[in-house]
């Protein structure tokens, strides 16, 4: 391999490593904020208020993410893109969760799937620095 392909090669996965790591931060923030809001009796039930609950929880990852990014030194405008993404997914789902056309089920599940694809927009609008160039 050439060394123009080695550096390529390492660019993507330095890349997809720190999707994987978005990933998981994302998920440790779910479960751990999670956890702790139950315990503490503070936990906002998903069939009664879904609109709440979705929130909280889209809170929950993005502090996990805040936390990996700036411990990754990331600065503030990519740690809050990203953490936007736990939001931006819901806004049009809210209104047809508001009107009856869709349930709390629906809207958690196309919110997580979406959340996947948009971070990798994110990510890919500041290439160099998701990559390690910066």
């Amino acid at each position: 391999m050439t060394t123009t392909g080695t550096h390529t090669t390492r660019r993507w996965g330095r890349f997809a490593l720190h999707y994987v790591e978005m990933i998981i931060a994302m998920f440790a923030g779910m479960f751990a904020l999670g956890m702790l809001q139950s315990a503490l009796g503070l936990a906002v039930s998903h069939d009664q208020h879904p609109d709440l609950a979705y929130l909280v929880m889209a809170v929950n990852m993005s502090v996990g993410m805040a936390v990996w990014m700036r411990i990754r030194r990331h600065g503030w405008a990519s740690t809050l893109e990203m953490c936007a993404v736990m939001f931006v997914p819901v806004v049009p789902l809210f209104p047809l969760l508001w009107l009856g056309v869709i349930d709390g089920g629906v809207l958690m599940v196309v919110t997580h799937v979406a959340m996947f694809p948009l971070m990798l927009v994110a990510m890919l609008r500041r290439l160099d620095e998701y990559a390690g160039c910066h």
